[in-house]
């Protein structure tokens, strides 16, 4: 419900939300929100971006990955051994 009222969608507050949307509506959002992922227009086109970034790093025989071209992405901690032998 947050993520709906976050981008305008059923009214500018939770319990407007729950006011203004039925429990079907609520479904469908989340159905979509499964099929096409976030509904926040931000990290949408982070992904986007990161996608192209990974395209052009991977053609000049990079090695990166998806998450690090994506600033705000969750991403696992990593152990100092970890990092050292990425690193070297």
């Amino acid at each position: 419900m947050h993520e709906l009222v976050l981008n305008g969608v059923g009214g500018c507050t939770i319990a407007e939300a729950k006011a203004n949307l039925s429990y079907a509506e609520v479904l469908a959002w989340s159905a979509y929100r499964d099929k096409h992922g976030t509904l926040n227009l931000g990290r949408r086109m982070e992904i986007s971006t990161a996608i192209i970034a990974l395209q052009v790093n991977r053609g000049a025989g990079g090695k990166a990955e998806f998450t690090d071209f994506m600033p705000h992405a969750e991403r696992q901690p990593i152990d100092l051994e970890q990092a050292v032998e990425e690193w070297v």
